[in-house]
């Protein structure tokens, strides 16, 4: 390909409103352009390493045997009216209408289709096990897109689906997408880490999230040294070290606490420690359940793991003015002590062995002093709802969690039987009995891993691409255009090395502004043809390298078979 024709609009200046590393480059290297809040056009560069990247998905998708195919992007409403998810997936669906008044969407996703055409194809336990994928835009109505192709409305996605008439072949199936997965993201040069990670709205109970390291990570991951664990600080679980000294129990005491707004507050004005209050907060699940739940005062509460605990679709906590209507207390004064208003008292387990604790009186301003549980409170339920916190020990190797900041860039489900229930896809076991098929879903962020790669393998002026998914392997650099030499060995050469998708910038412009551009480019190989040419030399540099070397022409065939073969 010769530079002079090729559009790649750079930019000198890096846009104000572009934070992510990988936003930035993209922009100033001409990779992608903004149609509208949150819509990228992919320019040539970036088409290139987007197609090199699903070339790399379609290989390992090949070796497990997973076919391809292609579902609509519009979709039925009541397709996911069928499911539950049409009002449970929120406002970040795009929602439309047809002249005869019919909904439809633009896929966010596509479980119900596929279980749509499983149920009226798949019949029998013989046609199992099955898994599907394709590579597909997808639409979401993001509140607010940022960080270039990181989080945006329209984008590409992998998403793969799996059929079994039995959970060992799920699991089977399962472990066949991360293996092929943790191979596409070593291919294309991203080092992810899968995690522990909360299903959401996608439904099933068990799910792994593959998260790449970077310093923009919208998501963070708790792990520990070793690598023993890992989770998604959504889903991680600490170990509580902390243990009250047993001590005998005390008499319960209303006690006035004006303008304590906080549990320093209310800790410093008592003059007790953190760990000898309760804290208690009321939430509305499914818009109907009152649910207590009571956390020790030195840690906070995980909605996520409270949610999953309650299995419910929607949880918030009690706003002001339902708090004090439900309660007779203002926010402060909550609490467990007679609390019959609640249809449901859980704690985390951190409030188990306290003794003679700080709990609301029920009443605005007002504590009880030395209330027990059991004696004086009970608990329904306890389980671990608490935020885990960096440097507290893992459940695994008891060793201190370390949060890193990470770009989530695949996820990987076992749903279960959830879609096939609701949407009756069902099969013929070996009795001849109907069972529900059972489902697994997996996803790529396509898109998203091109900004993981360049997040991960930016430079000081650009990037060095990954040679699988580089856009080009070979950038040919030509410093005169009028000499013959060179231009003799600069076409012998692009001719020479075509298979390894060259870049000739036969332009005639400055050396400043060819260099500045190869860095944005980040070919793996750049090769320099300059005054040295008609003595037979070169000069060949590494995105990485700080300056390139002289090397004879003779030897180029093996440097160039050792950096890209």
């Amino acid at each position: 390909m010769r530079q002079s024709n090729f559009f790649m609009p750079t930019l000198k200046e890096t846009p104000a409103d572009a934070v992510a590393k990988s936003h930035q480059i993209m922009l100033r290297g001409g990779y992608i352009r903004q149609v509208t809040a949150g819509v990228y056009a992919y320019l040539p560069l970036a088409y290139r390493v987007l197609r090199k990247t699903e070339k790399v998905i379609e290989e390992e998708m090949a070796a497990i045997n997973v076919p391809e195919m292609q579902m609509p992007h519009m979709l039925p409403a009541t397709l996911w009216e069928e499911s539950g998810r049409l009002e449970k997936y929120g406002a970040e669906m795009f929602r439309l209408k047809d002249r005869h008044g019919r909904e439809t969407l633009l896929g966010p996703t596509h479980e119900e289709t596929f279980t749509e055409i499983i149920a009226k194809n798949l019949k029998s336990y013989k046609q199992m096990p099955l898994q599907l994928y394709q590579i597909q835009t997808k639409f979401r109505d993001e509140n607010r897109p940022r960080f270039g192709l990181l989080r945006g409305r329209e984008f590409v996605m992998l998403d793969g689906y799996s059929f079994a008439a039995s959970r060992e072949q799920l699991d089977k199936q399962f472990d066949d997408e991360k293996s092929a997965y943790e191979k596409i993201f070593k291919r294309v040069g991203v080092e992810v880490r899968p995690v522990i990670a909360d299903s959401g709205t996608m439904g099933g109970k068990n799910s792994t999230e593959f998260q790449a390291p970077a310093a923009v990570g919208e998501d963070t991951i708790a792990t520990n040294e070793t690598g023993t664990y890992a989770a998604n600080l959504e889903m991680a679980v600490s170990v509580d070290t902390f243990k009250q000294e047993p001590e005998a129990l005390k008499d319960m005491e209303k006690v006035a606490t004006p303008g304590c707004e906080s549990i320093d507050q209310l800790a410093d004005f008592l003059k007790v420690p953190a760990t000898r209050i309760v804290k208690s907060i009321l939430y509305i699940a499914d818009e109907q359940t009152k649910v207590l739940v009571l956390v020790r005062g030195d840690k906070e509460i995980n909605e996520v793991k409270l949610t999953h605990l309650l299995d419910c679709d929607s949880l918030r906590t009690a706003e002001a003015g339902e708090l004090e209507k439900i309660t007779g207390s203002g926010k402060g004064g909550v609490g467990p002590v007679k609390a019959d208003y609640a249809d449901k008292i859980v704690a985390d387990e951190t409030v188990k062995g306290l003794y003679n604790v700080v709990v609301g009186a029920g009443e605005t301003d007002y504590q009880f002093v030395n209330a027990n549980l059991d004696r004086d409170f009970k608990v329904d339920e306890f389980a671990d709802l608490r935020v885990a916190n960096e440097g507290e020990p893992d459940p695994v190797d008891h060793l201190p969690l370390k949060f890193t900041t990470s770009i989530e860039v695949g996820h990987i489900f076992k749903l279960g039987t959830y879609y096939t229930e609701h949407m009756n896809a069902k099969f013929l076991d070996q009795n001849g009995k109907a069972q529900p098929v059972i489902m697994g879903s997996y996803g790529i962020g396509v898109t998203r891993l091109l900004s993981a790669i360049v997040e991960q393998h930016a430079t000081e002026n650009g990037v060095a691409w990954p040679k699988e998914v580089a856009p080009f392997g070979i950038h040919i650099i030509q410093m005169k255009m009028k000499d013959e030499i060179q231009s003799k060995i600069a076409a012998d050469l692009e001719e020479k090395y075509a298979k390894y998708d060259v870049l000739y910038d036969d332009r005639n412009e400055r050396a400043g502004v060819k260099f500045n551009d190869a860095d944005l480019v980040g070919a793996p190989v750049r090769i320099t043809i300059g005054r040295d040419a008609a003595d037979g030399f070169v000069e060949v540099k590494r995105p990485t390298d700080e300056k390139a070397v002289k090397i004879a022409l003779t030897d180029l065939d093996d440097f160039i078979e050792q950096e890209l073969d």
